[in-house]
């Protein structure tokens, strides 16, 4: 079975939205660690927010650069869940249909590479609450922007994890890496 691995950058007061906060501090320690996330990865899955973003970011990046990451963007398998959106442009996308939950569990039974997710919001949410992600690694950056926190999302999902993994860099970034806890 596969596994959905969510990869979260947030700051200290727990901002997820527009991380161009997130360029001073991706030095070479962050790209060994995304390295191991997309590596293990053939697939991707992104609510629709993070699709927008997405697909005119990378296209526009050289893929022939590794540094990048670019060409693991664009030629990955790319799941989206979105009611609203029906054509795709971005190369290898298919929008999933019908209930999130169902459709990103058919995913994880099938063959393959891990799923890899960005971002915490409303799709991150329901799939915490069924149970379906395995792995949540929160990229913690030594910034305050001083804008709404992602919490507000999260206001009826309830979920416990323990720490699986800690990472800390020279600059003051930490990746913590969690798994869900079982309930007794």
């Amino acid at each position: 079975m596969r596994k959905l691995i969510n990869s979260t950058y947030l700051t200290l007061d727990g901002v997820i939205e527009n991380p161009m906060w997130t360029s001073p501090y991706f030095a070479e320690e962050a790209a060994e660690v995304a390295t191991e996330v997309t590596n293990g990865a053939d697939a991707l899955l992104m609510g629709r927010a993070t699709y927008d973003g997405f697909s005119q970011a990378w296209p526009a990046m050289d893929e022939n650069d590794p540094t990048t990451g670019a060409a693991f963007f664009n030629n990955v398998k790319k799941y989206v869940a979105s009611t609203t959106l029906k054509d795709p442009s971005w190369r290898n996308t298919e929008v999933l249909e019908g209930d999130l939950v169902e459709a990103v569990a058919k995913l994880k039974e099938q063959d393959g590479g891990n799923i890899v997710q960005y971002g915490y919001g409303a799709v991150t949410a329901q799939l915490v609450t069924a149970g379906l992600v395995d792995e949540v690694k929160f990229w913690i950056h030594p910034v305050i922007v001083g804008a709404g926190s992602f919490s507000s999302v999260l206001s009826d999902v309830k979920a416990t994890f323990e720490l699986i993994d800690t990472r800390v860099f020279t600059n003051g970034v930490i990746v913590a890496t969690y798994r869900p806890k079982a309930t007794a």
